[in-house]
């Protein structure tokens, strides 16, 4: 784990929005709290690394392909899926160390071998290139080895951003759901993941449950063709990370509870129970790294009742990076969570705007969810009335993305009421775009 100074990573901010006023007897507080990361794009070098200017922090990078029989069909996907993989090895910047794994039943070493990274330069990316044509389809599906490889890859090499990319076209059927959960649960917190499902063969609550429990994101690449631009797009965004493994760490004073905390943009991403403890009444939640870019999250606080016209202070919230020896590098930004008691109906009862919306847009990506169950479980009324609610919740929120998504799954007749009729068919590709989707939200509108 690299120390960090001031000078030298990006300037971290912390932004809360709440409305701190409580009824008499209220304990319940709830604050979205904005963290921004500025200046990493030419600052962000760890102190003693040894890259060019603006080529930021040591990385290493190890991309997953699925090479199972079923990338065979049709041949195009396995030549897709190489040509992408070639596009994010010529996105590599000099210096940064990587690895290509190809996926069956088992996990092999395609470049360069030896249980160790490369170092990328204009050399070793025509050597893996060279490799990638020698891949070929055959075999079984257990993402967990491919996983468990890339975690020791990585850890071979004094890095300090850890990454991983993962391709795969099928289900996990070759190991146990147990055996999956294993090797995410030993690699959580060791290595950042996007995942990606190509075609439609493959299950979208597992892919999406590979990016969550290791902090990345996870998408549909329904036509191989568009591998090579979506994998260019997440090797671009990896390069750009400047800090790893940075926490939110909230202090709490006695008496106080954290009742949950969610990352609500850009995705939903629920942290409550990803705590960690970390000295009397405070703990950390793990947010991956950051390169230039901001998040919002809701935390939601349970105080001790107070009489009127008291206040208190609910929550602290500071952002840190754990080391190994228990302590901690603090980033030098704060925001602070209040709760005031008062007798003014129209203070207490106000719902502040930002919380508003991302309680919304929570509901919003449980009401998609919830209905693509009820509809595959044949249950269509249930289906109709969820699906229907979270046509509402997009028009009201502004979530246009997400509305296009819904209207090829429901016909609506009047999203301001959430009325729709169930369409008779559905294209396989729409309904899991929709469900691998569903936790993407927007900002408020300004």
């Amino acid at each position: 784990m690299a120390n960090f100074s001031k000078s030298n990573v990006p300037q971290f901010s912390v932004d809360v929005y709440q409305n701190e006023y409580l009824p008499d007897g209220g304990r319940e507080v709830n604050a979205i709290v904005t963290v921004t990361s500025t200046g990493g794009g030419t600052v962000g070098t760890a102190v003693g690394a040894s890259y060019a200017p603006g080529q930021g922090p040591s990385a290493g990078v190890v991309v997953m392909v699925d090479c199972s029989g079923s990338m065979d069909y049709p041949p195009t996907k396995m030549r897709n899926a190489r040509d992408a993989t070639a596009a994010a090895v010529d996105t590599l910047r000099d210096g940064t160390h990587f690895a290509v794994v190809g996926g069956t039943h088992v996990a092999k070493e395609v470049y360069p071998g030896g249980g160790r990274l490369a170092v990328a330069d204009r050399t070793t990316r025509e050597q893996a290139k060279q490799a990638l044509r020698r891949l070929s389809a055959g075999g079984g599906t257990a993402i967990g080895t491919w996983l468990r490889l890339a975690d020791r890859l990585l850890s071979s090499a004094d890095v300090t951003i850890r990454h991983g990319i993962l391709l795969t076209d099928g289900r996990n059927e070759h190991e146990s759901p147990e055996d999956l959960k294993g090797a995410l649960d030993s690699c959580a917190g060791r290595f950042t993941c996007d995942a990606r499902g190509v075609g439609t063969d493959w299950e979208v609550k597992e892919v999406t449950g590979i990016a969550s429990a290791l902090l990345g994101t996870a998408d549909i690449v329904a036509d191989p063709t568009g591998l090579a631009a979506d994998f260019t797009q997440m090797m671009e965004t990896a390069m750009g990370k400047e800090v790893a493994d940075v926490a939110l760490r909230l202090w709490t004073p006695v008496g106080t509870t954290i009742k949950f905390v969610k990352q609500v943009a850009p995705t939903v991403e629920q942290l409550t129970d990803r705590r960690t403890e970390a000295g009397p009444r405070a703990g950390d939640y793990p947010t991956g790294s950051w390169g230039d870019e901001s998040r919002d999250y809701h935390v939601c606080v349970e105080v001790p009742s107070a009489g009127l016209g008291q206040e208190m202070l609910a929550a602290r919230v500071s952002l840190v990076v754990p080391q190994p020896d228990g302590s901690a590098q603090n980033l030098g930004a704060q925001g602070l969570i209040r709760a005031v008691w008062t007798d003014d109906m129209a203070a207490s009862t106000s719902i502040n705007p930002q919380v508003a919306h991302y309680t919304g847009q929570a509901e919003l990506a449980q009401a998609i969810q919830q209905g693509l169950d009820l509809r595959k479980a044949g249950d269509m009324d249930g289906a109709t009335a969820k699906l229907g609610r979270a046509v509402q919740l997009a028009s009201a929120s502004g979530n246009a993305d997400t509305a296009k998504l819904l209207a090829k799954v429901v016909d609506v007749v009047d999203a301001a009421t959430g009325t729709v009729r169930l369409k008779a068919k559905v294209a396989e590709a729409d309904e899991m775009t929709l469900e691998t989707r569903s936790t993407k939200t927007v900002r408020v509108k300004k």
